[in-house]
């Protein structure tokens, strides 16, 4: 019953964004065909969270959410047939963390959203620590994937106008911990803020936010993958 409810979805909702939006989203086809991966998107509006699933088919694609969406019968539906993992926000959610753990032993895409919460102007925001700490030393690549134009789809069929979706995806990488030192506190924001300024890289200028600054951006605990 839950393989037919995520294909009626999955199908509805891919076919409403062909119909009403211009995707680019030819960078998908840079994300590996197997294995597992982490992929770290921006977050500007609840519909980058469906674009994303239904245009990374057929690869199985696990997104943590907030728990919040399961409180009311349409979203608890779709995030029950998509098998997202829900997060208590503002605490560790052990839960949740193992549950994302799992997604990944059997290899499968975990999206995460850095952020932690959705950027009301479309910029990107500050990265939390909480990211950088579940994808340091996993051995696992990680797959700066962003969007533009999401943010814009309401507004923009008010005024009859098509949407124009990019999606794009940058070079992978490992997140290391330097040898002998420990994972916590400032070095975690600087994990984060080093993965946050991976996806800045791949965005316009006018998007990028608290990361708009190059000069600020360095290198020093990751490990780019061929």
């Amino acid at each position: 019953m839950m393989g037919i409810r995520a294909s009626v979805i999955n199908a509805s909702i891919g076919f409403l964004f062909r119909v009403f939006c211009r995707i680019e989203d030819s960078d998908l086809r840079l994300l590996p065909q197997s294995g597992p991966a982490i992929l770290i998107s921006n977050h500007t509006s609840n519909l980058e969270g469906p674009l994303f699933y239904v245009r990374l088919r057929p690869r199985t694609t696990i997104a943590m959410a907030k728990i919040e969406l399961w409180k009311f019968f349409v979203t608890r539906m779709i995030m029950e047939a998509w098998k997202a993992v829900p997060v208590r926000r503002g605490r560790l959610d052990r839960s949740a963390l193992a549950r994302c753990t799992r997604v990944l032993t059997k290899g499968d895409f975990l999206c995460i959203a850095p952020e932690g919460r959705r950027s009301k102007d479309g910029t990107l925001l500050r990265g939390q620590p909480g990211a950088a700490w579940f994808a340091a030393d996993k051995g696992i690549p990680v797959y700066p994937m962003v969007q533009w134009g999401c943010r814009d789809i309401v507004r923009e069929l008010r005024h009859f106008r098509r949407p124009h979706l990019t999606i794009k995806v940058g070079p992978p990488f490992l997140v290391r911990t330097p040898e002998g030192a420990k994972a916590h506190g400032d070095e975690l924001q600087a994990m984060a803020d080093e993965m946050m300024f991976e996806m800045a890289a791949q965005m316009p200028k006018t998007y990028r936010g608290y990361y708009g600054d190059e000069t600020k951006r360095t290198s020093k605990y990751l490990v780019y993958v061929e």
